[in-house]
């Protein structure tokens, strides 16, 4: 089925629309659709105004190359003789983006991978378009808009980081399109609210994974179970490393464990709050068994370095109103905040003495803090205490004035 297919679309091809130039790029700006010779805008006015705004135009691309005809015409039947190809299939779309797309020759001058098409053959997306025939399927111009290409890093390009996720969501929230395989139309939400669209969205973090970043982009695929921790260890590389040297390593790679998904969802990638630990170890294991134990004691050294951390900052806070200084007090935080951070890093190999250790770090910063803020306070109300006498003896001192001064008035 691949093989005609692809047979027809190139067939159709090379029958109707000329090849892209493969040679002599180079940059022409808007001049080439500005020519008032050149037929093609007389009745496609606005395909031109998008074309002329994309990175095509730029290098001289022009109607013709994709869609044949004669640009110099100004009828529609000698506009569209001889190689012509109007609106093209989604296979067409393919076969006619990769002459240029998938040739190393042409992309080479601009830094392009030349693999899409062959990575589009192995996703889902491929799979069922040119296996199947199944035109649910996208093709390029349902990722990228047809006419108007932009480059990644425009912020209008449907393939910019903060648009990536409404991109695929255009199928993927489609409920009706997406109740024929049974797939959830909630991704996009959870995304946004999650870890990673948290950072995409409200933190212009685009180190932060959008869709693409787990699934691939032309290769666009779930990881498989055994996948999933490394394709997480691509951006948590110490997590990943510390996972895989605890008890859960041996059975993700086995496959009976889904990697990091047994404690985290896929596209909430929710932070497991302190608190929430020792429920989470349940969902897997008995209440009362070992592992669910550890995951009480966990819980409770955890919450005990967050606890310590939040009085240690109010311990700062205290000293910096009374006017003491503390430069010495917050690098003993800081200390205590990258031990705390550690933490996070040995829960995922379950090494509980490295734990207590880290745990014991962080206690002891903190309390040297807080002991000092205790010697601060105590000092400050000494102080007070000794502004007593002071209080009183100006008290004195003003009622006596006060009786002077009625004994001398007649």
């Amino acid at each position: 089925m691949t093989g005609t297919l692809l047979a027809l679309g190139a067939a159709l091809l090379v029958g109707a629309a000329p090849a892209a130039p493969t040679t002599g790029w180079a940059p022409q700006g808007l001049a080439a659709q500005d020519d008032s010779a050149y037929g093609c805008i007389i009745c496609h006015a606005d395909k031109r105004r998008s074309f002329t705004l994309g990175v095509h135009s730029d290098y001289g691309i022009r109607c013709d190359d994709c869609h044949g005809g004669d640009p110099t015409a100004y009828e529609i039947d000698p506009a569209h003789r001889g190689r012509f190809l109007g609106t093209p299939t989604k296979l067409e779309i393919i076969e006619l983006c990769s002459v240029c797309h998938a040739d190393p020759n042409q992309m080479r001058q601009f830094g392009l991978a030349a693999d899409q098409l062959a990575e589009f053959r192995t996703s889902r997306h491929g799979q069922l378009l040119l296996e199947q025939g199944n035109t649910d399927a996208p093709t390029c111009t349902d990722c990228h808009n047809a006419h108007l290409i932009l480059p990644p890093e425009d912020a209008r390009s449907e393939v910019h980081p903060t648009n990536i996720p409404a991109t695929c969501g255009r199928c993927h929230e489609d409920a009706q399109l997406m109740a024929k395989y049974g797939e959830p139309i909630d991704q996009y939400e959870r995304y946004r609210t999650g870890a990673h669209g948290i950072g995409v969205f409200e933190k212009r973090n685009f180190a932060s994974p959008t869709c693409i970043g787990c699934h691939g982009s032309h290769a666009a695929l779930p990881p498989a179970v055994t996948q999933i921790a490394d394709v997480c260890g691509r951006c948590h590389l110490l997590l990943e490393r510390a996972f895989y040297q605890g008890p859960h390593g041996g059975p993700a790679r086995s496959g009976t464990l889904p990697g990091c998904l047994g404690c985290h969802s896929n596209h909430g990638t929710e932070r497991t709050a302190p608190e929430a630990i020792a429920a989470l170890c349940v969902r897997c294991h008995e209440p009362e068994s070992a592992p669910a134990l550890m995951g009480v004691e966990l819980q409770e050294e955890v919450l005990r370095a967050t606890e310590e951390l939040h009085y240690a900052a109010d311990a700062i806070e205290e000293m910096v109103e009374m006017g003491h200084e503390v430069a010495d007090e917050r690098f003993r935080y800081q200390s205590a905040v990258s031990e705390y951070n550690q933490i996070a890093l040995v829960q995922h190999s379950l090494n509980f003495e490295r734990l207590e250790d880290l745990g014991l770090a962080v206690r002891s910063n903190t309390g040297i803090i807080r002991a000092t803020a205790e010697v601060h306070a105590e000092e400050q109300w000494e102080h007070k205490l000794l502004l007593i006498p002071v209080w009183f003896l100006t008290l004195a001192v003003i009622v006596l004035a006060w009786f002077k001064l009625r004994e001398e008035q007649p």
